[in-house]
């Protein structure tokens, strides 16, 4: 029932039922032409009359044997699927009074999560009476939206969810690569004039977790 599906998405030859049409195809020039030329046209190379912009005026069709074209369409949606980045979601835990390196070690590892194209839900959980401490908490979470502002975007500000305040941050879109500046005219001499172009640092080769929580001392609020 699924390849009836599959094949009943495309009118066929004689199914096709318009006075003219768009017809293309490999080694074949663009041109419209009347069906039943385009149907003639198709019977005498031994192909289908395959509709493939039916919304299109005049409508466009293919010349090309009809399971092929189905072969075509399959490979390309699976190579398309196949190019998709899968999203996830990577918890990192705080707590209230998280020491300073802590920070910056989740920090790093937030920004590595970004760089792998997933998004980061940061939490600051509240044990026992620490929730006295949530404005620290919510001090803390927007501290590291802003950190991590070059490379992600917030998407919802912090939000207290019973003993539990988070964020959630995704990346940005890739910034646009910058023209490349002319050379300059040696002719006018200048050694002065050329730039020193600074090379990125090494990225950070530590092992990723998908959950970051505080070492027990911090914890212990």
């Amino acid at each position: 029932m699924k390849g009836d599906n599959k094949k009943n998405q495309y009118r066929v030859n004689e199914q096709i039922r318009v006075r003219e049409v768009r017809i293309v195809g490999d080694d074949i020039e663009s041109a419209v032409v009347p069906i039943k030329k385009a149907l003639q046209m198709a019977e005498d190379m031994g192909v289908d009359l395959v509709e493939i912009s039916p919304n299109a005026n005049p409508p466009v069709c293919r010349l090309i044997d009809y399971s092929k074209f189905l072969y075509q369409q399959k490979k390309k949606a699976k190579e398309m699927k196949a190019k998709q980045v899968k999203m996830e979601v990577k918890e990192i835990k705080f707590g209230p009074q998280t020491a300073e390196a802590d920070y910056n070690f989740k920090l790093r590892h937030a920004k590595e999560f970004i760089a792998d194209g997933n998004k980061v839900k940061a939490y600051v959980f509240f044990k026992g009476r620490s929730i006295l401490f949530k404005e620290q908490g919510e001090v803390l979470l927007l501290r590291l939206a802003n950190d991590m502002e070059e490379v992600a975007k917030v998407e919802n500000m912090p939000v207290l969810e019973g003993k539990r305040m988070s964020i959630m941050l995704a990346p940005k879109k890739p910034a646009q690569p910058k023209k490349q500046q002319p050379k300059p005219d040696k002719s006018r001499g200048g050694k002065d004039d050329k730039a020193a172009q600074k090379n990125d640092a090494p990225a950070d080769t530590t092992e990723q977790s998908d959950n970051l929580e505080d070492s027990p001392a911090n914890n212990e609020q």
